[in-house]
């Protein structure tokens, strides 16, 4: 949900994405999957889902592994999913969802421009990733429940409790340009410089968290007139335990603590969300949120750089307001006009001067960014077989928050004074005789500063400069043909990225590139059985791109190249008793 009607769900200015857990089958159904493609990746699933008197249940657990396309970025994860839904009467429903992953990726870094750009070495990695083992580990197991009661046929309470715990241990190297693990006269005591030694430091999180929504619908009439309204309220917090340890110096181990803090963010939210229908071509939509964020750190680590526990507050109520014209059967216009709040997070505000080394304190001077959101935009379909969706958007931001630079490591991040986004979405969407199927999206951004500002650093980032990152244009198409006799399917796409620019300044960018990916599989049913085998080959022509870039790193290292052809296989069983 993008824009200003995420007001529903959170505070975030750019929107939010709702995910949805799969409901179980009315027949009971076990199954796997198994897949194996390029770079020794490995994937197997086993799932069972089905209904037995009032209960509904779905199992999923997984694993995966991949010694990955460039050096240094092997990786694995152990996934569990498992959703249980009690209809305990027609008016009472209460499910239960438990989610738990555990996970090691190696860290490959980014690249400068010439490593990225070579053949013989933009699958490597920089020399200091390896001797610091550049590397992430974290496990996550959440709970949650989600329970609805219907008072009557126009009213429902829904409350959304959760719980969770997450670890992070994060291995990052605060020397990304040495190119020995052992320096010259280098020893354990010496300061880290590139001229010596590989430097790495431990950053580790703890997390503890929860919270709850609380939301009351009513649908009814006014008059002749239907309406719905959504009222509710949100709290959540979570506290993080959080050491940074010095664990290598000059290729030397050692255990030098640098941070010890406790940081805790609590919020509370209230929202109201409403839609009229004031004709039957014409509904109004509008609410509001109002949202209270406080960020909080204590600081265990006095004797290093002093007591920096401090905390921040933000509050900010944001309206929202649109209308639906169904102009015909066939087509709608909207147009919404919203304001956003986003407050900084803790990786935000960790850090107010990473050019300080571990002399960097928490950043509680962050401001929270404010935008004003206009979308007008249309929903048709042009024949019984085609769907066009339009969209024209204008947002401007205050304080928005961007990266200041990467050092070492270590991010620290600035309120930019005004940008500005603008530009158009468009997806059309076709069914064909014989099978035939076709599918376009089309995305221009043009996301540019607009007001001077500058950076810790000294960089003045002018009025006019893109906002790195960003790509002005994506496109992306597919043909899919589907031959039912033999339960074949297949389909050819092709994805299209402009340049994006790499920092504030606009000094360096990555090209643009266009790649192209098939699939194709088959499906079997037989009695109870089904069947299918599939086949993925992404980057069929083997085009040579930069898959994503690390915005104003310190040490040059933009560039992430992404993998040459590839190709991943998958077979995948189901049993219906």
């Amino acid at each position: 949900m993008r824009g200003p009607f995420s007001s529903l769900y959170g505070n975030s200015s750019g929107g939010v994405i709702q995910m949805f857990t799969q409901d179980a089958p009315a027949t009971p159904t076990i199954g796997a999957t198994t897949m194996f493609g390029s770079y020794d990746t490995k994937r197997n699933v086993l799932e069972a889902a089905g209904q037995l008197e009032g209960l509904e249940y779905s199992l999923n657990v997984s694993n995966y592994e991949s010694d990955g396309y460039r050096a240094n970025s092997s990786s694995n994860k152990q996934m569990a999913t498992a959703k249980f839904k009690f209809n305990l009467n027609e008016d009472t429903k209460i499910t239960t969802l438990v989610n738990w992953f555990d996970q090691e990726a190696q860290d490959p870094l980014g690249l400068d421009r010439a490593r990225a750009f070579s053949n013989a070495t933009r699958d490597k990695v920089v020399p200091a990733a390896l001797f610091a083992n550049t590397s992430v580990k974290r496990d996550h197991t959440q709970v949650g429940f989600n329970i609805e009661h219907a008072f009557n046929a126009n009213n429902k309470l829904t409350i959304i409790p959760y719980v969770g715990t997450r670890n992070n241990a994060q291995i990052l190297t605060t020397t990304a340009l040495a190119t020995t693990l052992n320096g010259p006269g280098g020893t354990s005591t010496n300061p880290c410089n590139t001229t010596r030694g590989t430097c790495a430091r431990l950053s580790e999180i703890s997390r503890e968290f929860y919270g709850v929504d609380a939301r009351w619908d009513n649908t009814g009439y006014i008059s002749t007139l239907p309406y719905k309204v959504s009222l509710g309220m949100t709290y959540g917090k979570s506290s993080d335990d959080r050491l940074d340890t010095n664990i290598l110096n000059n290729g030397f181990a050692v255990s030098v603590l640098n941070r010890d803090e406790v940081n805790t963010v609590d919020n509370f939210d209230q929202y109201l969300q409403t839609s009229l229908s004031l004709t039957p071509t014409l509904d109004l939509h509008a609410g509001a949120r109002h949202t209270k964020v406080k960020l909080k750190v204590k600081d265990n680590l006095i004797t290093l750089n002093g007591d920096n526990s401090g905390e921040v507050e933000y509050q900010k109520t944001t309206p929202v307001i649109g209308a639906i014209w169904k102009a015909t059967d066939r087509l709608n216009l909207y147009a919404n006009f919203g304001k956003g709040f986003e407050t900084p997070t803790f990786i935000e505000a960790a850090f107010d001067d990473v050019t300080t080394g571990v002399a960097s304190k928490p950043n509680l001077s962050l401001k929270a960014s404010e935008s004003n959101n206009t979308e007008i935009g249309l929903k048709s379909f042009i024949t019984d077989n085609t769907r066009v969706n339009l969209s024209l958007f204008y947002i401007t931001t205050k304080n928005e928050i961007v990266t200041d630079r990467t050092v070492s490591g270590r991010s620290s991040y600035v309120n930019a004074n005004d940008t500005k986004r603008s530009g158009a979405e468009l997806s059309i969407d076709s069914i064909f005789d014989n099978g035939f199927t076709t599918f376009i999206s089309y995305t221009l951004l043009n996301a540019k500063f607009d007001s001077d500002y500058r950076t810790t650093s000294g960089n003045l980032i002018t009025s006019g400069n893109r906002i790195p990152g960003t790509y002005k244009s994506q496109l992306y198409g597919e043909v899919a043909w589907k031959y039912q006799p033999l339960g074949f399917f297949s389909a050819l796409e092709g994805r299209h990225n402009s340049q994006v620019y790499v920092n504030d300044i606009n000094t360096d960018k990555a090209p643009s590139y266009t790649i192209f990916n098939i699939r194709a599989g088959l499906e079997q049913n037989l009695t109870n059985w089904r069947f299918k085998e599939f086949i993925r080959l992404e980057n069929i022509t083997d085009k040579d791109y930069i898959g994503s870039v690390r915005v104003n790193d310190g040490n040059g290292l933009f560039f992430e190249p992404a993998a040459g052809r590839n190709y991943l296989l998958g077979l995948s069983a189901q049993y219906k008793f």
